[in-house]
């Protein structure tokens, strides 16, 4: 019998993986002149080239689905950026063949839809800008949200290892769909899917933080309180971009929170879609910090959430207990 939603699955893996390719062969390019002149160009390049890629597959596949991304081309489209567009080009031809950068730009534009739909994709070409261009943690997110629902995910993580505590080889897809558990694939290759499984640790006192590196992009000084409150003694795995969804999919730690840092933000659907399925297939817990469930049917931002908790599932609501004791909530 036919599995539900497996074109989309098998369409999505494919994609970000093309999608990884291109910033791969971008990221070796990075040197540490480029490092020291605090040149960002190499992630627009990376940026943009992966959602060309990403939005060409799915409008080859999918031509009614609207995407919601991250990126669109009217600054690319300038000028003065002439340079960036004709490298996007170039790496975007590495990987397909393509007729220009009008071709390309309207790739990228594919990914402009900003109101919900009932079928919708939402991406996020490179998760983990400052992880990318230090070669260390970054993703490329694909989800498809049906009825306000994740229903498939595919989540590359080029640098992350393929097994848990297993530092080689290095480069794995995380795919999951709705009711149909989490794998990890190999991200080159066509090698068999390993089925993914959080920890299970059961208490709070035994658990692990993961979070983000930058503490720009969740309030670690909140994440400290939360976890002394928890009775938690081992130090927080830090990593950039989704691919903390993943390291508490595969049970290498039992929780990631995103904070707010700030009363007026809200989190972006791209940032946190695909990691959301992959962990709740992989028998996590997903919430806001107030415990409700994360709401995709409101354009590109959460914006009846706030925050975001990931846990392995067993003390998810001692967690979020935690969070109100100490006031975090307002």
């Amino acid at each position: 019998m036919t599995q539900l939603f497996s074109a989309e699955q098998a369409l999505a893996v494919h994609a970000v993986r093309e999608a990884a390719r291109l910033c791969q062969q971008v990221q070796r390019r990075i040197t540490p002149d480029v490092l020291a002149k605090k040149d960002r160009s190499p992630v627009t390049v990376a940026d943009f080239g992966s959602q060309a890629l990403v939005c060409r597959a799915l409008r080859e596949e999918f031509p009614n689905d609207p995407i919601v991304a991250e990126e669109d081309s009217s600054d690319l489209r300038r000028p003065e950026n002439r340079a960036v567009v004709e490298q996007v080009l170039h790496d975007v031809e590495a990987i397909r063949p393509c007729r220009g950068t009008d071709e390309v730009c309207a790739w990228i534009d594919a990914g402009n839809g900003r109101q919900y739909a009932p079928r919708f994709w939402t991406l996020d070409p490179i998760d983990g800008t400052k992880g990318f261009l230090r070669a260390e943690q970054y993703a490329v997110s694909l989800a498809l949200v049906v009825d306000g629902r994740v229903e498939v995910a595919a989540l590359a993580c080029p640098n992350l290892s393929r097994q848990a505590n297993v530092p080689e080889p290095r480069g794995v897809v995380f795919s999951g769909v709705r009711g149909q558990g989490a794998v990890a694939l190999p991200l080159e290759g066509d090698g068999p899917g390993v089925p993914v499984e959080i920890s299970r640790c059961s208490w709070p006192e035994g658990a692990r933080f993961c979070e983000s590196v930058e503490s720009g992009h969740s309030a670690h000084g909140d994440s400290a309180k939360i976890a002394e409150r928890l009775g938690m003694r081992r130090a927080p795995i830090r990593l950039d971009s989704q691919a903390k969804y993943a390291v508490v999919a595969r049970g290498e730690a039992e929780i990631y929170l995103r904070m707010p840092t700030r009363a007026d933000y809200r989190e972006k659907i791209w940032d946190h879609a695909g990691g959301v399925l992959i962990v709740t297939e992989a028998g996590g817990a997903v919430t806001d910090i107030v415990g409700r469930q994360l709401d995709f049917r409101r354009g590109p931002e959460l914006t009846v959430n706030r925050g975001v908790v990931v846990s392995n599932g067993p003390f998810h609501a001692e967690i979020l207990a935690a969070i109100a004791a100490l006031g975090l909530t307002a």
